[in-house]
């Protein structure tokens, strides 16, 4: 990443620590916020909203995946996927189909409209990379470390593979 002047002391030494400035949480939901407000403006022409515009990515990767499995990938529970690919579907952009070879399963896909958004959905990410004046590597290093705190090893490790 690149190097910012520090306006605080290292959180170890500074007394009070338990203060709202000095709240992990509350830096992560100050930046959670700006990132979204920062998409705002590329998305809003495509028609999209963020929580879309992710469920969009997800299908350009991979498609036709089940609600499950993009829920998964998003880390959004069925309460929220579900009304998400509704809305993609109304607005012309993902259908929904049952699985023939099980029917509890639904398959969204994306339409013609939607795939036609791809160059213009996978752009964003070059334009938020300017707006936050990240290098790649920056951004990389970034995402990296807010997924080791979003996912840690112990989510990613089963506990009886462990050595110790």
């Amino acid at each position: 990443m690149q190097s910012r002047t520090k306006k605080t002391p290292p959180i170890k030494s500074r007394p009070g620590n338990d203060e709202l400035g000095w709240q992990l949480s509350f830096a992560l939901y100050g930046a959670a916020n700006r990132m979204i407000r920062l998409h705002k403006p590329f998305l809003e022409p495509l028609g999209l909203t963020f929580p879309q515009y992710l469920a969009m990515l997800a299908l350009l990767d991979t498609a036709p995946q089940t609600v499950g499995v993009l829920g998964a990938r998003l880390d959004m529970d069925a309460g929220t996927i579900t009304p998400l690919v509704k809305r993609l579907e109304a607005n012309g952009m993902v259908t929904r189909v049952r699985d023939r070879s099980d029917e509890r399963r639904v398959l969204v896909d994306l339409t013609a409209k939607g795939r036609a958004l791809e160059p213009d959905i996978r752009g964003v990410n070059a334009k938020i990379k300017a707006a936050c004046k990240l290098t790649w590597e920056g951004i990389d290093e970034l995402r990296q470390t807010l997924d080791d705190l979003a996912h840690p090893a112990t989510d990613k490790t089963p506990p009886d593979s462990e050595e110790g």
